[in-house]
């Protein structure tokens, strides 16, 4: 098997419209949500960033325009923070920024997370890419993106991130992912995938899809493609993830790290929360204010 070029590109899809946070999504996207100093979605460029990434295409939609000024430079308020001794609060984002090239398309109607991935296709082409949705944070020692991608050069083959539960129960909350484990460490062949099974039916090794991380190579496309309208009529990823799994390798690898789902009200307070204990300006009072 020929191997696999380097990963070079990533796509983040941020189209959705949030109203699990209207009023507030009514004008800002909900990946613009603040964890602290810093919108969710920035918490996962960084992530791709820091694994190497350095190109990535945003697949928004139409209330997007903030994800893409957030990402640009604005000369005039840098220089107005540096002449009030303050650009050392958006000095990380500016290196941020210097570090990888960003692209924007547009999803034109809301039709699934795959019909938003394939809107990536001319700009990934027939390279290996990392995937990932806007609104889901893995605090890891290692960025996930990372870990997968060092499964990808031993496997050369689509790698996803998983997270393993013990509570079956709970497992039914998740896609589920279903495979063999294989003779490397948390490493599993994917036999398939499934959205949020009946309790006699989760995955027996317990793993399920926890934050939406992929490296997928140029076979995903075909299978997109292909695939008809699944749950509430919209094209998924994970049906052609799926697909993918019963024609050619695909591997699961629990990942490292601690995720956070910010998609809804109390999700995203515990993100908060979390990041709010790890940061040593606030991490007394917040703890004297939650005793």
């Amino acid at each position: 098997m020929p191997k696999q070029p380097q990963v070079r590109k990533g796509v983040i899809i941020v189209a959705g419209i949030g109203t699990r946070f209207l009023p507030a999504t009514k004008a800002m996207p909900k990946e613009m949500l603040p964890i602290l100093d810093k919108p969710v979605v920035q918490y996962i460029v960084e992530e791709m960033v820091a694994s190497g990434i350095k190109e990535i295409i945003f697949v928004t939609s139409w209330n997007k325009r903030s994800i893409e000024d957030h990402f640009d430079r604005n000369h005039d308020q840098e220089f107005f923070l540096k002449e009030r001794g303050k650009y050392d609060r958006i000095a990380d984002l500016v290196e941020l920024t210097k570090k990888v090239q960003f692209f924007y398309t547009r999803q034109s109607s809301p039709k699934g997370n795959g019909h938003a991935l394939l809107c990536a296709k001319e700009f990934v082409g027939d390279e290996p890419f990392a995937f990932s949705d806007g609104d889901s944070i893995i605090d890891a020692k290692v960025p996930v993106i990372k870990q997968l991608l060092r499964v990808f050069e031993k496997k050369q083959a689509s790698v996803i991130g998983a997270q393993r539960l013990t509570d079956p129960q709970t497992m039914t909350k998740y896609g589920n992912i279903y495979g063999t484990p294989t003779k490397e460490d948390r490493i599993f062949r994917v036999t398939k995938f499934e959205e949020k099974p009946k309790v006699k039916d989760v995955s027996p090794e317990g793993l399920i899809v926890g934050g939406m991380r992929y490296i997928f190579t140029k076979d995903i496309w075909p299978f997109l493609e292909k695939m008809n309208k699944g749950r509430n009529g919209e094209i998924w990823v994970s049906d052609a993830a799926h697909a993918l799994a019963q024609k050619k390798k695909f591997f699961a690898y629990e990942y490292k790290g601690q995720y956070f789902d910010t998609g809804d009200k109390l999700s995203l307070l515990k993100a908060t929360l979390h990041f709010a204990m790890k940061d040593d300006e606030i991490r007394e009072e917040i703890g004297v204010y939650l005793s």
